[in-house]
């Protein structure tokens, strides 16, 4: 029998002291931010969504929650900055009409925990802004998230735009709606990584510093 998340219950209680105090211990014993992100906020959060729609908690509880996991975010965040002079930038974004960004704010902070400059556009990013960011920023990297499975016309869009405009961009697609089928039109995008989940992005990374 599977062993339930420490942070779920006070997560749902709406106990921030308590889900505080559950990731302060963690990075006390050293645990890296991804584990914590990985192991604990993400299933934490995927649980919470799965209680909202099976009707058995609220709306209200379900924000409720993902304030919470935002602001431990913004706690664990603190550590993460180094003096560190980045190398390479990215822009970390969700899609238009995508509301859910902490998965993307959890790739954003794994892009700088490996030394990366990120621009975190967050949610509900219109797909002409995201193009006009690219142009000014010109990163190496594009990462976008995708949590509703509905929104793949969106992401088609998205995806068609970026081809033709950078052909030889580097863009990373994750999130949520992968996991229900979404994949499938990625076969259309040869030059399109998919990355199912923080380790991956982190392993990724890390061929992509060494140029492998």
């Amino acid at each position: 029998m599977a062993t339930e998340n420490p942070i779920l219950k006070p997560l749902l209680s709406g106990n921030h002291k308590a889900s505080s105090k559950i990731v302060t211990d963690m990075m006390s014993e050293s645990v890296p931010v991804k584990e914590i992100y990985e192991r604990v906020l993400k299933p934490a959060l995927y649980e919470v969504g799965e209680l909202w729609e099976q009707n058995k908690i609220s709306v209200a509880t379900e924000h409720l929650a993902s304030a919470i996991v935002e602001s431990l975010m913004n706690e664990i965040y603190l550590q993460l900055r180094t003096s560190k002079k980045p190398e390479k930038t990215a822009v970390v974004t969700c899609l238009e009409n995508e509301h859910h960004q902490i998965g993307a704010r959890m790739v954003s902070d794994i892009f700088e925990l490996n030394g990366w400059n990120v621009y975190f556009l967050g949610a509900n990013t219109p797909q002409n802004d995201l193009l006009n960011y690219i142009r000014m920023v010109k990163p190496q990297l594009v990462a976008i998230s995708l949590s509703i499975y509905f929104h793949l016309p969106t992401l088609e869009s998205t995806l068609n735009q970026i081809s033709s405009e950078f052909p030889k961009l580097q863009v990373l697609i994750g999130g949520q709606a992968f996991l229900r089928g979404a994949l499938k039109i990625l076969s259309n995008y040869p030059g399109i990584t998919y990355l199912p989940d923080l380790n991956a992005i982190e392993n990724f990374l890390i061929q992509y510093k060494h140029g492998l």
